[in-house]
């Protein structure tokens, strides 16, 4: 079985709204600035975006609030052809807890991670459908260590319960992780090392 394109599938939406005359307006769920730089320098060209910071898997609050300054500081500084604008979801650490609620010994990657997109990316849907945005999809998608054949396929099923469309994408493409690091040297973002929630913390920092 032939291995999806999602970035070839993301061309194609993007040559057609060029061809139609169209600057579709996205919701773009972020987990950080380093992660976000590429999708933004990248995606704003051809979207009207609005970055969406849900992550409530982030349950040090001094972390969260760190990694949404950083998103802050990097949308009023980078410059971007179409407005980029940000909203931040609510921060409710018990919202990833209930949701993970018998997978805290799943290794980093398996069924535990599953949850955790499948809580972001509804809240996400939910929000899209709510606001009228043509489109909605994540940042996520740009790490190696994301498996984006499971996040479109989250997304996808939560762009179908919420009657919304799911941008399909796969962001580590063309080389989008290197330029996320490239970028965030450019702008001294905040790398962190763990992807936020606690069960990570201790996979790659302690």
């Amino acid at each position: 079985m032939n291995k999806r394109n999602y970035q070839k599938e993301l061309d194609r939406v993007i040559e057609q709204n060029q061809r139609d005359g169209k600057t579709p307006k996205l919701l773009l769920h972020v987990c950080c600035a380093p992660c976000s730089s590429y999708c933004l320098e990248y995606l704003s060209k051809y979207f009207e975006i609005t970055v969406y910071y849900y992550n409530p898997n982030i349950s040090i609050k001094e972390e969260y609030e760190h990694r949404l300054n950083e998103e802050k500081r990097l949308v009023s500084q980078m410059p971007f052809k179409n407005p980029v604008n940000v909203i931040e979801g609510r921060y409710e650490p018990s919202e990833f807890f209930e949701a993970v609620k018998g997978l805290e010994h799943e290794p980093e990657g398996g069924k535990r991670c599953e949850k955790c997109f499948e809580l972001r990316l509804s809240s996400s849907a939910e929000l899209a459908a709510k606001l009228g945005f043509d489109y909605f999809t994540t940042t996520l998608t740009i790490s190696p260590l994301k498996n984006a054949d499971l996040l479109n396929t989250i997304g996808a099923e939560q762009a179908q319960k919420h009657g919304v469309s799911w941008l399909y994408s796969d962001f580590k493409k063309r080389e989008g992780y290197k330029r996320s690091i490239e970028l965030s040297r450019e702008y001294d973002f905040y790398r962190q090392n763990y992807c936020g929630c606690v069960f990570s913390k201790k996979t790659f920092v302690n």
